[in-house]
């Protein structure tokens, strides 16, 4: 009998994935999809509502501050889409990565070096690229952090706009990029963004950490206690110093993402497929709205290409995304002697890689971080952040469209279940059983063909018959 498929492409970069990890990887891109356009919709709208004569009315609502000044909260809306709205994206981030690390691509070394060393390489060469843009051009090097950030969702909008069904190895390869991404994204934040620290706050914070990771423990049931407790764990981190959104990983980093016996799905996987669709449908293109609204002229566009660290930005997402990535990828799969798949080539990588250059969330956010003692320079990150994303999104569209052909083959493959199982046919090709089926629905066929057959030539000879 001939080895399974499985154990045959465990070897191979951008191999098939197993199964259960496929359709976990299609119900998640799916829900990112659906806010990836929603992303994109609210930040058109931003963008056009900054450039109108409403813009008075755009600033007024973004500006407006709202909450509990005792508790160090009057915060401005946009604030509160930065802090608090992002601390649902990243929990669900959190939850991702801690079900990547103990139950989906990087839990075995060996599979998870290609998609790290190449999100590593993804990060560093956009950083080095701005660097070296604003060494030589004299500029800001606070801004080295805007454009190493890759945007799941915004890159899936992208591929449903243009109508691309890439691969299933493609798309785990992008969403594991993008975990990897947004976790070193938080490393950034946390270490280089942090203020001076409030330690009461701090440690009240961490408490409630312990609090919740216990009630964890213990299996507590019931979002009436979590949801309380993760508030006050956020206000406490807020006000620690440290950025909010660390709040939001680390319990989503605490939550079991492995099944027990009689499990179908993990709390961490139930959670994520609750609140995934608020983080994606709500919470981001919310804070695309309050963030994405820069002034556009043909100046200011004209200056993101002039100026050093606009300029470096653009160079980052556009060319330092691509070059380290596909980079990285080339020379990890050498040194690992990992091979290709036979139906993908190097340029695919290249595409995906082009892709991972829209940074448009978090780099908004990272942007809005180091340039927050300059709202005219952070204005000016902002389109220089929408400008690069666009560029990548565009030549990204241009490679993909160069093969759409054969990605809807190999989609069409993927999906094909002829004998009606629930389950697509290329996991089942090695299994007698499946040909045994096939075999019975092709007998039924030809004895139906027959029966045609036999009228067909009763009707002819009926026809041809004398009156």
């Amino acid at each position: 009998m001939p080895a399974p498929e499985a154990t045959t492409t465990d070897r191979k970069f951008l191999g098939r994935l197993s199964l259960p990890e496929r359709r976990f990887v299609a119900d998640a891109l799916r829900t990112e999809t659906v806010g990836g356009v929603l992303l994109l919709a609210a930040a058109i709208a931003a963008i056009i509502w900054a450039n109108t004569p409403l813009k008075d009315s755009y600033a007024a609502i973004r500006d407006f501050h709202i909450g509990p000044a005792a508790l160090g909260l009057d915060l401005s809306i946009q604030h509160w889409a930065a802090d608090g709205l992002l601390a649902i994206f990243f929990f669900v981030a959190g939850i991702e990565l801690k079900r990547e690390l103990v139950a989906g691509e990087l839990r075995d070394p060996k599979a998870a070096a290609l998609p790290v060393i190449a999100a590593v390489c993804g990060m560093a060469v956009p950083a080095l690229v701005y660097t070296l843009v604003n060494v030589v051009g004299v500029g800001d090097l606070g801004g080295w952090a805007v454009p190493t950030a890759t945007d799941i969702a915004f890159a899936l909008a992208v591929l449903a706009v243009i109508g691309t069904s890439l691969p299933s190895a493609l798309r785990a390869f992008l969403l594991t990029l993008a975990v990897v991404d947004d976790l070193f994204a938080i490393l950034i934040i946390a270490v280089f963004f942090t203020s001076d620290l409030n330690f009461a706050a701090l440690g009240g914070a961490f408490a409630g950490l312990v609090v919740f990771w216990l009630l964890l423990r213990k299996e507590v049931r019931g979002w009436y206690v979590y949801v309380p407790l993760a508030l006050v764990i956020w206000g406490l981190m807020y006000n620690s110093g440290v950025h909010a959104t660390i709040a939001g990983v680390a319990m989503g980093l605490m939550l079991r993402c492995t099944t027990r016996e009689g499990e179908e799905h993990s709390p961490g996987e139930h959670i994520e497929h609750l609140v995934r669709p608020l983080s994606a449908g709500l919470a981001v293109p919310l804070f695309a709205l309050f963030s994405a609204g820069v002034t556009v002229s043909g100046g200011a566009l004209g200056d993101v290409f002039t100026q050093p660290v606009t300029l470096g930005v653009v160079l980052g997402l556009v060319v330092g995304k691509a070059v380290g990535i596909f980079g990285g990828t080339w020379f990890a799969a050498r040194f690992t002697k990992a091979s290709l798949n036979p139906d993908l080539v190097w340029p695919d990588v290249f595409a995906v890689a082009s892709l991972a250059g829209i940074g448009f969330t978090v780099s908004l956010l990272i942007g809005e971080l180091a340039f927050a003692d300059d709202p005219a320079l952070m204005d000016e990150v902002k389109a220089s952040v929408l400008v690069g994303s666009l560029i990548a999104a565009v030549l990204a569209s241009v490679l993909l469209k160069l093969r759409v052909r054969k990605y809807q083959a190999l989609f069409a493959d993927e999906e094909r279940d002829e004998d009606q199982d629930g389950i697509p046919d290329i996991y089942e090709e090695h299994t007698p059983e499946f040909h045994l089926r096939m075999a019975a629905i092709y007998e039924k066929k030809a004895a139906e063909h027959r029966e045609r057959a036999q009228l067909a030539g009763a009707s002819r000879d009926e026809a041809d018959r004398p009156a």
